[in-house]
């Protein structure tokens, strides 16, 4: 059980709430007003990709102090909440390096500077960000590369514990990269491994993986493509009785992955929403009108819509990361075809390449965003994630204030998954008790404590009901709308996205 208290101290011209732990003996359940609720929050996933390979998001640059490094992850959380989004996908396995505690794989250097150094002094970004996202009402999502292994963003050596030193007969040279390759059963089992300690060890919302799979493809210095070296891997599933077609058993490899990935992730955490951010064309002429763009399914091996088909995940964000009036790679047919492929029922949530508005690469206006999140709600797809919050940060060509000033106005509500779990959770039970002319205590009953997300806090102030805060069940303080409250709804949300009924009660 988790009972949280709100202490009002009212003026004329600002309102603080207090959260804080009181024994549930000193509770006394208020009867819940039916007559007066307030409205029902709008629903929409509104996410965004911090990517910190290469320093794309974050930190600006590696090697920076712990206190810098954790005032700018701290901007990317205010940042994020003054455009009313509502989840972080927060990239923290770039290349089999670690931008968290890892039982597995060496720090990474975008983080400390070279690779394998710790920070210092020792802080934890991940569990910073867990807590941070929360605070601020914001899911948090973990971004994985599952095959990558070093990027040529990396200037300096690799660790001890580098997958390349600890394993290299897993680990192949491909282009300018270093790729594990998913044909050895070591490389599927390694990245389950870390993608399932962060799931055992951080309350994280969602496990997130993105496009690159067996890797696009490279050329040499005449222009010939370089097969991706898997000889050995392949021979061996050749000598044991192997049937499969090469590309077919490419393909295999890659789908065993994803599908073992959910059902570990389902049997640790039900809660623990999976996410693929697919490229945003399945195979060119799917549909028929799209002639052009990469064959992921022939060049990655990525047979993308099997695993939204086979419902293998909590929601889908192929990229669509066009414009909508760019007939080759039309936004809304693209978006129109992978709604269609939706058996499942799952969440569809398209990525939106939001950097396009940078001047230096695209200089998009503003409104093509802002269009294309309308055109995503009039689709009935549930939400968007863009890419990267450095458009936000840097407010390129004024995307953040068309945003914030237009459709992402006010706070939503991450949608619910209903095939994780329907179930309401039971509303707070509140009291209130007057300390002096002043402040008011307002104390409620949470419930479950291993069920609850987030609570929704609505004040009642001059006859109408205003801005809510959304907030996790630790203590802070937060303002409201200037004013005195008549009433507060309390809901409590919980951790798939169900909403409880809310609470309302009266202050003396």
């Amino acid at each position: 059980m988790r009972y949280l208290i709100a202490f009002f101290a009212l003026t004329s011209l600002v309102t603080l709430f207090t959260f804080a732990a009181r024994p549930v003996d000193q509770m006394k359940t208020m009867v819940q007003p039916q007559t007066l609720m307030p409205p029902p929050l709008p629903r929409e996933f509104r996410g965004v990709w911090v990517a910190t390979v290469a320093n794309i998001d974050w930190p600006s640059k590696p090697g920076l102090p712990t206190a810098q490094q954790q005032a700018e992850l701290l901007k990317v959380f205010n940042d994020a909440d003054k455009m009313n989004l509502n989840a972080i996908i927060f990239q923290v396995r770039p290349s089999t390096d670690a931008l968290y505690d890892s039982r597995f794989e060496p720090w990474s250097e975008y983080l400390t500077g070279r690779q394998g150094r710790a920070p210092s002094p020792m802080w934890d970004p991940l569990a910073f960000a867990v807590e941070e996202a929360h605070k601020r009402g914001m899911e948090l999502h973990c971004w994985f590369n599952p095959y990558r292994s070093l990027h040529p963003a990396q200037k300096g050596p690799v660790a001890d514990r580098h997958i390349s030193r600890t394993h290299p007969n897993v680990v192949k040279s491909y282009g300018k990269y270093l790729w594990m390759d998913p044909g050895e059963a070591a490389v599927q089992q390694r990245s389950i491994d870390v993608m399932m300690d962060v799931v055992k060890r951080y309350d994280v919302d969602g496990i997130h993986i993105d496009d690159y799979f067996y890797p696009y493809q490279e050329k040499d210095s005449a222009g010939k493509l370089i097969p991706f070296p898997d000889d050995a891997s392949w021979k061996r599933y050749v000598a044991s009785g192997g049937k499969l077609k090469r590309d077919d058993w490419r393909r295999n490899n890659v789908d065993t992955f994803i599908e073992r990935l959910y059902g570990e992730i389902k049997k640790e955490k039900s809660w623990v929403k999976f996410g693929i951010s697919p490229f945003g064309i399945y195979r060119p002429g799917y549909p028929a009108s799209i002639k052009a763009g990469v064959d992921q399914y022939a060049d990655l091996y990525a047979d993308a819509l099997k695993w939204y088909r086979e419902g293998w995940v909590d929601y889908y964000t192929p990229q669509l990361y066009w414009p909508i009036k760019q007939t080759a790679q039309s936004y809304p047919v693209l978006l129109d075809w992978w709604m269609d492929q939706n058996v499942k029922g799952r969440h569809l949530w398209p990525g939106n390449f939001t950097s396009k508005t940078n001047p230096a690469d695209g200089n998009w206006p503003a409104k093509e965003l802002s269009d294309q999140i309308a055109l995503t709600r009039k689709r009935g797809a549930g939400g968007n994630v863009h890419f990267s919050m450095k458009a936000f940060s840097r407010n390129y060509g004024g995307i953040a204030d068309e945003l914030r000033g237009g459709v992402y106005v006010g706070k939503a509500l991450v949608p619910a998954s209903p095939w994780l779990d329907s179930k309401k959770p039971s509303a707070p039970k509140l009291d209130v008790q007057k300390i002096d002319e002043r402040t008011w205590t307002v104390k409620w009953d949470a419930g479950d404590e291993n069920d609850v997300r987030f609570f929704v806090v609505t004040p009642h102030i001059g006859g109408k009901w205003m801005k809510p805060t959304i907030t996790s069940a630790g203590q802070m303080t937060v303002q409201v709308e200037a004013g005195i409250p008549q009433r507060l709804a309390v809901s409590v949300i919980d951790r798939v996205g169900n909403e409880s009924g809310a609470s309302v009660v009266a202050l003396p």
